[in-house]
């Protein structure tokens, strides 16, 4: 990592450290008395060690004159590494969480209850090992379709540090009671700056990037990515516009209220699913599936109509979550519309992935990885279905406040995002560390079918559960009462809960394989070469060609 930078750029980078480190000492001692006080001593600690990691290899030789003629790939591999590890910490709070479901008293103190460890869970799985893998596909993604190196050596690095402090501070937050109960969108306002600071640092690098390119053509995933970049910036900046309490203190209040607090929060909430769990990991789809299937995308037309369609028709659709609610019935009615209108491109991207899978079925039956992409590409399919399906109104007036919606939610994350990245990931790890292929095939076999059988056993239950809670809550006698209570209905989802939490547990062990497998592969002492074309042009193309 230290020895790929110039002395120069060392001493940036610690000068980078130290201005962290006095930023969470000054928040240590403003807020001495709050537990913003903590967490300004955890940024502290975290510039401190950081300037002990440079200056360890401060001395070390100065990297040779021609790196720029290899990609940088360097912060990549951090991510995908804290990718795994993050995958591995959220998974296991995921199935705790399902199990207290199960039996509430699977509780050690108020810091593990359930509100508390919930978005410990979702903010682990969807920004720590979502937003790792995207960060480090990304980096890999656009400098190879854009045959140029990243521009900056630092910048990355604070890039994919500065993102893992933020996902530190969120979950150690919940866990002492930090929180705007806001969802997706929990981390208090000193965190909601810091992850501002480090996505325009973000954004800025792939700008330069692109603008350095040697390939003449954008390609399609450096569309994604780009959207993904720049949409989640304005999401979240708009959403967590809030005044705190005093520069000592955690607590913050929105600057919106009522009813528009909650449309702007469902605004950034579906429009999160929308460019962070959708956009970013189609980018991650038209590389990835393409490369391991051995095919050119079976319509690159349909790629970009489809990369419109999404980013024009998700902005609108936020209000189905407020369905029967206080927000004026035209907004309500608006979102349902182009809920239904967004499953034309939605579906044109998934039926993409799969036709180009033609000719290639042989692979996907013996590849285990490609399998990953192509069952990733159908849930994405049935998924999106789902979702315009539940966001009309009178769907909605069944599914809305039931365990359906959790089993829509997992359908998503679980058989498309997971699935695409883990994909991913096993396409790319014996790439950037230069092996001939992961540790162990037959271990990423089993980690498929252990994914796949969690996946499957989880969302049947949900949405069993949701449609029996549904049912039970409509249900009237003859006199015109309810004819079930509330705890009627608990009771009745007990069997559900414990196959949702068995469903997480296959899924947990896969994820735990995963991780063993990625690790093995790293430490491989079997290094091969680069791949054709896997280094950057000096000189920008002579005549229009496709990217790798």
């Amino acid at each position: 990592m230290i020895s790929q930078l110039t002395q120069i750029e060392r001493q940036r980078a610690i000068l980078l450290s130290l201005a962290v480190a006095i930023c969470g000492l000054l928040m240590a001692i403003a807020g001495h008395d709050d537990p913003i006080g903590l967490h300004g001593a955890l940024i502290c600690l975290a510039g401190i060690l950081m300037i002990f990691r440079i200056g360890k290899d401060y001395y070390a030789p100065a990297p040779s004159d021609d790196r720029s003629a290899r990609y940088y790939d360097d912060p990549a591999k951090v991510a995908i590494v804290l990718a795994m590890a993050w995958v591995v910490f959220g998974l296991a709070i995921g199935d705790w969480v399902a199990w207290q479901l199960v039996q509430p008293d699977l509780t050690f103190g108020a810091w593990s209850s359930f509100g508390r460890i919930r978005p410990v869970h979702t903010t682990s799985v969807i920004f720590g090992f979502g937003g790792n893998a995207l960060i480090a596909t990304s980096f890999y993604v656009m400098q190879r379709t854009s045959r140029a190196r990243i521009p900056d050596q630092v910048a990355p690095w604070f890039v994919v540090f500065g993102y893992n402090l933020f996902c530190l501070l969120a979950v150690t937050g919940y866990m002492m009671g930090i929180t705007q109960s806001k969802e997706y969108a929990e981390p208090e306002w000193y965190a909601d700056i810091l992850l501002v600071v480090v996505w325009v640092t973000y954004l800025v690098i792939y700008l330069r990037t692109l603008a350095r390119r040697k390939e003449p053509h954008i390609y399609v995933s450096n569309w994604y990515f780009m959207a993904f970049i720049l949409v989640v910036a304005m999401l979240h900046i708009v959403n967590n516009i809030a005044v705190p309490v005093s520069l000592g203190h955690a607590k913050s209040y929105s600057l919106f209220s009522g009813v528009q607090d909650a449309m702007t929060q469902w605004w950034y909430g579906h429009n999160a699913v929308a460019f962070f769990l959708t956009a970013g990991f189609l980018g991650m789809m038209y590389y990835f599936l393409p490369m391991r299937a051995g095919r050119p995308i079976y319509s690159y037309r349909m790629s970009i109509i489809s990369f419109w369609g999404i980013t024009f028709f998700y902005m609108w659709a936020g209000s189905h979550h407020l369905h029967y609610t206080a927000l004026p019935q035209w907004v309500q009615t608006l979102g349902m519309t182009f809920s239904l209108m967004l499953l034309i491109p939605s579906w044109a991207s998934a039926g993409n992935a799969l036709l180009t899978l033609n000719g290639a079925w042989d692979k996907v039956r013996d590849d285990a990885t490609l399998r990953f992409m192509m069952v990733a590409a159908v849930f994405y399919g049935l998924s999106t279905f789902e979702g315009s399906f539940m966001a009309i109104r009178s769907v909605n007036s069944l599914s809305h406040y039931t365990d359906w919606t959790i089993g829509h939610v997992h359908a998503g994350a679980l058989g498309w995002v997971a699935m695409i990245t883990f994909g991913s990931i096993y396409a790319c790890v014996p790439w950037l560390w230069k092996r001939e292929g992961m540790y162990s095939a037959r271990l990423v076999e089993v980690h498929f079918w252990l994914a796949l059988s969690g996946t499957v056993i989880y969302v049947f239950a949900m949405w069993n559960s949701g449609l029996v809670q549904g049912l039970m809550w409509r249900t009237y006698t003859e006199s015109g009462t309810l004819a079930y209570s509330f705890l009627d209905s608990l009771v009745a989802m007990q069997p559900y809960y414990v196959a949702r939490a068995i469903g997480g547990l296959l899924y947990m062990i896969g994820g735990f394989v995963g991780a063993y497998n990625v690790w093995k592969t790293i430490k491989m002492e079997s290094p091969v070469g680069d791949r054709v074309g896997d280094l950057p042009l000096k000189t920008a193309a002579a005549v229009l060609q496709p990217a790798e």
